[in-house]
């Protein structure tokens, strides 16, 4: 069930940044370049890890960080816990996943008064916190 739930989450995603999928290769070929999306990865450690915890992150993320200007995917959810293979990183509780469709719209989110909001709200209770923020080249079929 969890499996089909995160096909569903993940194909959810893909329409809706199909319309802006491209990278910066593909704009080389076209008059004006286009801009790139960024994916910005937010991995919590809690000091409280209970489930409770766990799900109340998670409702906030929600939230403040859903509907940001320039945002066109939000995903935030705990770790699969019986997913411990050798490759699994097990040093997070909750994962936050961001699309936006370029780094003007990442960087009007870090100071937004939404996100500043979620920090105070939120942090007494973060153990650790990694940010991962990558490019996103969406690779489409004909």
């Amino acid at each position: 069930m969890k499996n089909l739930m995160f096909c569903s989450v993940l194909a959810c995603v893909a329409l809706t940044i199909a319309p802006f999928a491209g990278s910066a290769e593909d704009g080389k070929k076209d008059a004006k370049v286009k801009p790139r999306m960024m994916v910005h990865d937010v991995f919590f450690t809690l000091k409280d890890d209970s489930p409770e915890a766990k799900q109340e992150l998670v409702a906030g993320c929600k939230k403040y960080l859903s509907d940001q200007p320039g945002t066109l995917a939000m995903a935030a959810g705990s770790r699969v816990e019986e997913l411990d293979r050798e490759v699994n990183d097990q040093a997070f509780d909750v994962a936050l996943h961001i699309v936006f469709k370029d780094k003007a719209a990442h960087d009007a989110y870090q100071k937004a008064e939404k996100h500043k909001k979620f920090i105070e709200e939120f942090k007494g209770n973060w153990k650790s916190v990694r940010v991962f923020d990558s490019w996103l080249d969406v690779v489409k079929g004909d």
